[in-house]
């Protein structure tokens, strides 16, 4: 993303993440099967060793995932209002954090919304279109996988789904 927003952003060559987060709902460890709560600590892992703090929100038994969308704004906001960023990435194609992003851009900070957009045969995924015009700049991440410039980059950053599968697969010690 580093990259990325200095082709966006003429004149700030020196952009680095000084800040990153991973929301997510969790539920209770009884509920769970254990293949994904393999892969939940697996995820945990790899946020740690990115330097992305994890946020986990225990989900409801009845209602899922409640109050994530509000802990992350809240989260948000309370970054950018320390004064301590100039552009906040949001990776969400969410069209409920376009208030958030008219908040931190009221503040003066800039906002890049990063969404995956794709349609699969057992599932979709798109971004909002108010979010992507609210924002200062917006860019379909599954794009710079055909981009010459972030190819390289793509391809080392997301891992396969094989690759998730393996290790399902792989006996727990």
């Amino acid at each position: 993303m580093e990259n990325y927003i200095r082709t966006k952003e003429q004149g700030h060559s020196s952009y680095k993440v000084v800040y990153s987060a991973w929301f997510q709902g969790v539920h209770k460890e009884s509920l769970a099967q254990e293949n994904n709560l393999r892969l939940d600590r697996k995820r945990l892992v790899d946020l740690l060793h990115a330097g992305i703090e994890p946020k986990n929100v225990p989900m409801s038994e009845t209602q899922g995932e409640k109050g994530i969308d509000v802990y992350m704004a809240v989260e948000t906001l309370q970054v950018g209002l320390d004064d301590k960023i100039d552009m906040a990435v949001l990776v969400t194609g969410d069209g409920d954090f376009v208030p958030l992003t008219r908040a931190l851009m009221k503040n003066g900070v800039r906002v890049l919304v990063a969404y995956f957009e794709y349609d699969g045969p057992q599932n979709k995924s798109f971004c909002n279109e108010r979010l992507i015009n609210a924002a200062n700049h917006s860019i379909d991440i599954n794009s710079l996988e055909n981009d010459r410039e972030f190819k390289a980059a793509f391809k080392t950053i997301f891992r396969q789904a094989s690759d998730n599968k393996k290790q399902l697969d792989k006996p727990s010690k």
